[in-house]
This record gives C-alpha cells, sequence and structure tokens, in this order.
C-alpha cells in the first residue's frame, strides 16, 4: 500500500494567472517610483529656504549681505583686497579703480568702481558680487556698496561707487581661512529685471549722472 501524499497548499500567489502577477508587480513599482518622487518633491522644497540661509550666511549667488556697524576691533594683521570687474549682457564699460588694497582686519576700507553707459538711451542694472575664497565669504562685510540695490546710468554718462567694506575680526579664529592673506571682491554687472513698482523705487532712490562722458565723474551710490 503506497503512502498517502498530502496535496501542496496553493499559495495565494500561484492562484494568480500571469497577468495578475505581472499587474501586481507593476503596482509595487508605481507604488516606490511614487514614494521616490513625493520624497524628491518635499527635499528640493526643503532645499529651498536652506540654500537661502547659506547664502546669506556666505554671500554666495551674489545674495546682499549688508552690515550694520563696523567692528569695535582692529587687529594688527593686514590682508589684501583685490579688486574684479565684469559685465554681462550690458553696453556698459565697468572698471575697478584700484586693483588692491591692504587693510587690517577689522578696519574701514573704502574702494571705487567706475560706470560708463555709452549707448543713447539709460539704461538699469544690477550688481551681483563673489568673495574668494568662499570660506572669506562670512566674513567680508559692506556697510555700503552699489549692489545694494539697482542702478541706473543716463546715456553717455559716467559715474564711481564707492563700496565701504571691512573684514571681521572673526576671520582669523577659523580653520577654514588660516593663512589665507588675500580675498578678492569680484562684481559682474546684468541688466536688471524688471519687476515693476520694486525696480522703479530702487532706481528713484540712485543718484543720477550728470556729467557728460569725457567730463568729471559724478559720485553717487
Amino acid at each position: 500500500m503506497s503512502p498517502t501524499r498530502t496535496p501542496k497548499k496553493r499559495t495565494p500567489k500561484a492562484d494568480l494567472t500571469p497577468q495578475e502577477q505581472t499587474a501586481r508587480r507593476n503596482g509595487k513599482v508605481a507604488l516606490i517610483c511614487a514614494a521616490a518622487f513625493f520624497g524628491m518633491v518635499g527635499a528640493a522644497y526643503a532645499a529651498v529656504p536652506l540654500y537661502k540661509l547659506f547664502c546669506q550666511a556666505t554671500g554666495f549667488d551674489g545674495t546682499v549681505r549688508k552690515a550694520e556697524a563696523k567692528p569695535d576691533k582692529i587687529l594688527d594683521r593686514k590682508v589684501t583686497i583685490r579688486f574684479d570687474a565684469n559685465i554681462r549682457e550690458l553696453p556698459w564699460k565697468f572698471q575697478a579703480l584700484q586693483s588692491s588694497q591692504d587693510v587690517r582686519i577689522g578696519e574701514t576700507g573704502l574702494a571705487f568702481f567706475k560706470v560708463t553707459n555709452p549707448t543713447d538711451k539709460p539704461m538699469t542694472g544690477r550688481a551681483l558680487y563673489n568673495v574668494v575664497p568662499e570660506s572669506a565669504g562670512p566674513y567680508f562685510q559692506k556697510l555700503e556698496c552699489f549692489c545694494f540695490s539697482s542702478q541706473t546710468i543716463q546715456p553717455h554718462q559716467t559715474v564711481e561707487f564707492p563700496v565701504v567694506y571691512f573684514v571681521d575680526p572673526q576671520y582669523v579664529k577659523d580653520p577654514e581661512t588660516v593663512g589665507k592673506n588675500e580675498i578678492t571682491l569680484s562684481y559682474t554687472f546684468f541688466p536688471a529685471v524688471d519687476d515693476g513698482k520694486k525696480t522703479k523705487v530702487a532706481a528713484a532712490a540712485t543718484p543720477r549722472i550728470v556729467e557728460p562722458l569725457g567730463g568729471a565723474p559724478s559720485r553717487g551710490l
């Protein structure tokens, strides 16, 4: 007498047709993809405020950082500040009136940049800046700068803009800035974005140029 065989139990998966099994697999893949997508979207939204905080702290990507007051302490250590001027998509002429300055850390420095509009129409530009090395960005502070607002230059006019700046004494305490005795401040003028009322207010607050091209340049802010 042959032994009785116990019938194998059929799993729910075995009861499915090949088409149903494929549909189930596709459903799982779709759920995984959806979860990954929403996760990336959430990370992207979270990255926006974090990126803004980073830019405000370092001045990266041209984010305007205006110091409220100069430091109370001036150190004996000096750093060399180099200046760079560039133009993008504007027919202006833009230059730094000094190639470099040696200043003590905590001491207020004053530099000038000159802009000329050689065209026959008024044009408005906005200067974005960058600080190199990046580790120096949080410590390079500006009290006065033409980059704080849009600048309107009249036809065939030249203007000199001052930049009042200092290097925060905390610069010497950062391990990332040890041994770095040169800082480059670079400006790039772009056409100002026409954002309606905001641009008009910024332009109205900017002194206009009255001297003709070739005459004595005016100084504004």
